[in-house]
Formats: structure tokens, sequence, C-alpha cells
């Protein structure tokens, strides 16, 4: 995260996102495929770390192994097998969706995962109770735990979108694009842009 001054001098919180190059891998037609789309590749990554199926396909787009494959469906023109990608696609002021996978987060309990209030105060007997679940609900039907029961329980890495986000400011010669506001992932993770 950083931060830039609007027009107006208004301080905006950003997300600095590397937008590329992202080498086109494959494109796919309706007449090979059934369907129009276009991978896109992104990242270097040694040889010796891809198998050597990846490494035909990679060397059919004329470049070398990428970390990250990525299909998208609806491109706004069909590009060149090998052409790259560059953050100049995008301009000042474009509103776009990113997805990403958010923070992991462990196992939590009731109060973190689903903001729940706790059991009672501290007094009349309770011990120990403020970041309880409290009762569960169920007695002698149906005897379980009903499916679905808000409970503690594993949080985070789930696939995320954010929506809407505008993009503030792109540096095309450097690759990269300033988004305002907060976006899945943690530093360094992988995000898609959807514009």
């Amino acid at each position: 995260m950083t931060s830039v001054f609007g027009a107006d001098g208004k301080n905006i919180p950003c997300t600095v996102v590397l937008a590329g190059p992202c080498v086109v891998t494959q494109v796919k037609t309706i007449d090979a495929d059934g369907y129009t789309a276009v991978q896109l590749a992104f990242e270097e990554r040694k040889d010796k770390h891809s198998t050597q199926a990846m490494q035909a396909h990679f060397k059919k787009a004329n470049t070398t192994p990428k970390r990250k494959l990525v299909e998208f469906r609806y491109f706004p023109e069909l590009p060149e097998l090998g052409s790259s990608i560059k953050a100049d696609l995008f301009a000042e002021g474009d509103f776009v969706d990113v997805v990403g996978t958010s923070k992991g987060k462990g196992f939590q309990g009731v109060v973190k995962r689903h903001h729940f209030s706790g059991v009672g105060g501290a007094t009349h007997g309770q011990h120990d109770r403020s970041r309880a679940p409290g009762s569960m609900g169920a007695s002698s039907w149906p005897s379980r735990v009903m499916p679905g029961k808000r409970m503690g329980g594993h949080m985070g890495t789930d696939r995320s979108k954010m929506q809407n986000l505008q993009i503030v400011k792109v540096l095309p010669e450097d690759n990269i694009i300033l988004i305002k506001g907060s976006i899945p992932g943690h530093k360094g993770s992988y995000v898609t842009i959807e514009k």
C-alpha cells in the first residue's frame, strides 16, 4: 500500500500492482476450441522447475517458462501468439475488478470469524467465557449440531473478488498500476485484474 495526492489535494490510499509484461502463450478460437479466449503468462521461471510439456507449450509462443498462467475469455481483440501485454492496456480512471486469494488466518474463534459478541458479562458465575460461542441450540432432537452452524474454524485463503476499484495512476515504463483501495491477498501474491 501507498498513497498519492489527487488533483483536489486529497490523499488517496492505493495498492501498487506489477501488471506485466504478460506474454500471450495461447489464443483459443471457436474453430479449434469451441470458444474464444487468450491465455496470458506472467513472471519468469527456470526450465528445471517446469515440466517438459509446459516447456513445449511456452516454446510455441517463443518465450521462456513462466510461473503463472491465466485465461481471459472476453478480450477486446485477439492478440498474436507470443506478443506481450503491458500495463498501458489500462488508463487512469478505469474501473476494474481484482480477483485474488485472501490472507490465511488459520483457525479462528467465533468472535473473529463470525463477529459474535461472546457470552454475557463477567458476572453471575461467568468465568473466562467472554469469547465463547455459547449454546448450540439443539436438544434431544436432532441430538446433533446442524450443518452450516456458525462455529470456530479455518478462516481465510478464499477466492475473493473486489469490484469497481478505480485505477489512480499508470506507470507504463515500469508496468506498474496504482489501484485505489485494498485488494485481496498478501504482499507479493498473484492477482487477476479484469477490465
